[in-house]
């Protein structure tokens, strides 16, 4: 068995990785919110920037936290078709689930069933993503600690689309979004937790990118995405700025007259 490392750069990559969930929580949070106070194109607009928030920042806490992950005996290398695309089923999975909650007319309903999809689609791009790992060796999973997982998953998905739903000031956003990150992290490490490796040395190249190659520039350029369009949300007016601002104005369209 190969002893596995989650954390081969100390506390680094754990709290970068939850700090990027979080970032990835608030952003998405403050679009639901102004999502549901608008209509139309501004509405559909406000959920996909939610989506790809929120799936953009679970991904790269994944793989943030993926950077400190190591196994004695073997080098790793990550296939690069299977790791975008893991990023592809997190953003769009999290669409499903806020969209359903956004167009609903029966928020229950469309919270449970949103919390649900997008826990199994969080949870898919978590094992999607490991499913990308290339080493010399054999990979096997605790099956209670998987379900485990998914259950997390689940229930961190479901609270975060609650939250969207019923959180409006930016003070309770930050903490919800405080909790999500928590929630979020520990779906990955329970995960990672349930990871065995049973290495077999080999001389043989692997196939694949290395992740100073490839993940550690993606997650880079995703993490400024998120950094910028975070800006862009906090210097955009809400609605009831806007409102005050007409009402502030027609006075002065009336005097002018």
């Amino acid at each position: 068995m190969g002893h596995l490392d989650h954390a081969a750069f100390g506390w680094l990559t754990p709290v970068l990785s939850y700090v990027m969930a979080c970032i990835g929580a608030a952003l998405g949070l403050r679009c639901t919110v102004r999502a549901l106070n608008t209509t139309g194109r501004a509405r559909r607009n406000w959920l996909l920037t939610a989506a790809s928030a929120i799936g953009t920042g679970i991904w790269t806490m994944h793989f943030v936290a993926m950077l400190g992950f190591g196994v004695t005996g073997t080098e790793i290398r990550y296939n690069v078709p299977l790791t975008i695309l893991s990023l592809v089923v997190a953003v769009v999975v999290v669409g499903v689930g806020v969209f359903a909650v956004g167009h609903s007319r029966d928020r229950g309903r469309a919270l449970a069933l949103g919390g649900l999809t997008t826990g199994l689609g969080v949870a898919s791009m978590h094992y999607l993503g490991m499913a990308a790992l290339r080493l010399h060796g054999h990979i096997d999973y605790d099956p209670l600690l998987v379900a485990l997982s998914v259950v997390i998953a689940v229930v961190a998905a479901t609270a975060a689309l609650w939250a969207g739903l019923n959180i409006k000031s930016p003070a309770a956003v930050a903490v919800a979004s405080l909790v999500m990150g928590g929630a979020v992290s520990s779906m990955h490490y329970t995960g990672m937790i349930a990871v065995s490796v049973r290495v077999t040395p080999s001389t043989v190249a692997l196939p694949g990118a290395t992740a100073m190659q490839f993940i550690f520039p993606l997650a880079v350029g995703l993490g400024s995405y998120l950094f910028l369009t975070s800006a862009f949300v906090a210097l955009s007016p809400t609605a009831d700025e806007r409102e005050a601002s007409a009402s502030a104005q027609q006075p002065v369209e009336s005097l002018a007259r």
